[in-house]
């Protein structure tokens, strides 16, 4: 069973950057396709971007385009996002998420981490 744990959140001033990391353990993550995932309080959750199998195909949402990049290192079973020019609406509890068979339906979802945006 494969499980995915989040870190790397937490405080940061708007305009500032953190990078969080999804860790993978139980199973190699090199066949799945990663998406990463937020969800403010009293918001319904909401897609940041997402990393194919091989990293070679990224796409983002357009709130975060520019600003957040999604990388993973197969060989340290991870996947990273890394977040510029935060803005105090990108706070959020952030979660990394896989998908088995590259459709966009996601199997195995971590815990999440919490992003805070000071302004």
């Amino acid at each position: 069973q494969l499980q995915l744990v989040e870190s790397g959140g937490g405080l940061v001033q708007a305009g500032g950057s953190l990078r969080l990391s999804c860790a993978a353990s139980g199973g190699t993550i090199s066949n799945f396709a990663m998406g990463w995932f937020r969800q403010a309080p009293g918001k319904e959750r909401e897609f940041v971007g997402r990393i194919s199998s091989s990293g070679g195909y990224t796409m983002y949402a357009e709130s975060v385009k520019g600003r957040f990049t999604i990388s993973r290192d197969n060989a340290k079973n991870t996947v990273y996002l890394q977040m510029n020019s935060l803005k105090p609406e990108d706070t959020a509890i952030y979660a990394c998420a896989a998908d088995r068979h590259g459709l966009g339906g996601y199997d195995y979802w971590g815990p999440g981490t919490q992003v805070t945006v000071s302004s």
